[in-house]
C-alpha cells in the first residue's frame, strides 16, 4: 500500500523513537497495524463488492459482443478461424465482379465529318 523499502523503514521507527519515545513507540506501532488492517480489510471488502456488482452485467455485455461477432463474421465463439465458405449452390447464379465497360477503339471511331 505504502510501497516503503526497508531502509525507508528504519528511518521512520528511528523517528518515532525519537518522538514518541521508547515507552510509546511499541505501543504506538500496535495501533498502526490494527489500523493498517482495518482499511485493507474495508478496501477488499468493497473491492469484492464492486467486482460481485458489476461482473454479471460485464458477462452480459460480453455474451452479446460475442454473439454479435458470430453473426457478422461467421466465426463460431468456440473456433479459432472462421467458417469457410460451402460450395455454392447449383441453383445460385454465378458471381462476376463488376467490370469497367471497355474503352473504344480510336481506329474503329465513327469519323465526325472531318475528312470530306
Amino acid at each position: 500500500m505504502f510501497n516503503l523499502s526497508s531502509g525507508e523503514i528504519v528511518v521512520l521507527l528511528i523517528i518515532g523513537l525519537v518522538v514518541l519515545g521508547p515507552e510509546k513507540l511499541p505501543d504506538a506501532m500496535r495501533k498502526f497495524g490494527r489500523v493498517y488492517n482495518e482499511i485493507r480489510r474495508v478496501a477488499g471488502g468493497i473491492q469484492r463488492d464492486v467486482t460481485s456488482t458489476f461482473s454479471e452485467p460485464v458477462n452480459e455485455i460480453r455474451k452479446t459482443a460475442d454473439e454479435a461477432k458470430r453473426i457478422f463474421t461467421g466465426l463460431d465463439p468456440t473456433q479459432e478461424h472462421p467458417k469457410q465458405p460451402t460450395t455454392s449452390d447449383p441453383d445460385d447464379p454465378p458471381f462476376v465482379p463488376y467490370e469497367a465497360p471497355p474503352a473504344t477503339d480510336p481506329t474503329n471511331a465513327p469519323d465526325n465529318g472531318a475528312a470530306q
